[in-house]
């Protein structure tokens, strides 16, 4: 009974490393400048994180010190942020299935269009509220400035593979002619009335194009990039967290085999 206690703590053990991929996963979209402006996913997968941590060090303490009752509790929470961490990764796919840039003519870079992403992320970004808020955040950041700095002549920017959010929103879109003086200042529109953003941009710099629709496509092709990039590591945990869970099961049912061995044979002498 004691060897099979501390492979179910060591098999714990092992799903409390777990939640470390899924809490980093939370706090490095809380480091990226547009999901930190959004604020959407971050939070709960950290705690989804966290709780996973709690759970299994329950599990681990229970094996250990051999207390039933936290075992018990740790196969049924932990069955239950199993199913809530495999939801979560099914929705976070279904949310960006959709979504991808378009080639512009004599362009490197994609272009974005609203209309093409989910109605659950486009509803983020609709309201004016939502917006004034999250543009206000984003051109507070140094996401635009730092074109400037990097690209000085026009080819080498037309050439240049910038991230959506900076394509969206700081230049006007392309099919409306603007001539290039630098990444973020335009002039002489040629086809002003080819999409409502032309007559948005605004050479402002705090102005710019963020209260285009481009703008608000280009963040969430950014967050679709992102949040696919954390969906492959809570897959992965989910996967590994599903095994060990099993094994855990496992060595949980034949610790109460033996236990219950140990007392037939203690009732039999």
């Amino acid at each position: 009974m004691a060897l099979s206690n501390n492979v179910i703590g060591a098999i714990n053990f092992v799903a409390m490393l777990l939640s470390i991929p899924v809490i980093g996963a939370g706090i490095w979209l809380a480091t990226e400048p547009d999901n930190s402006c959004v604020k959407i996913l971050q939070w709960p997968v950290i705690i989804l994180g966290m709780l996973i941590l709690k759970v299994a060090l329950a599990g681990f303490v229970g094996g250990f010190w051999r207390i039933p009752w936290l075992l018990i509790f740790y196969l049924i929470a932990m069955l239950i942020l199993i199913i809530l961490l495999a939801c979560l990764t099914v929705f976070i796919y279904m949310v960006t299935v959709r979504g991808s840039g378009h080639l512009a003519p004599s362009r490197a870079y994609l272009e974005y269009r609203l209309d093409d992403f989910s109605g659950w992320l486009r509803r983020r970004v609709h309201s004016s509220y939502k917006w004034d808020r999250i543009r206000g955040c984003l051109s507070s950041s140094n996401t635009c400035a730092e074109l400037n700095q990097s690209y000085h002549m026009a080819q080498d920017f037309f050439n240049a593979h910038i991230s959506p959010l900076q394509s969206g929103c700081c230049k006007p879109p392309t099919e409306c002619g603007y001539t290039f003086v630098n990444p973020t200042y335009w002039i002489s529109p040629i086809n002003i009335a080819a999409d409502m953003d032309c007559l948005k941009w605004n050479n402002d710099q705090n102005q710019l194009c963020y209260n285009c629709d481009s703008c608000k496509a280009g963040l969430l092709a950014n967050l679709k990039r992102e949040w696919r990039r954390a969906d492959v590591i809570l897959l992965i945990t989910l996967i590994a967290l599903i095994c060990v869970y099993l094994i855990g099961c496992c060595a949980f049912r034949n610790a109460k085999t033996e236990d219950l061995f140990r007392r037939y044979k203690q009732g039999y002498t």
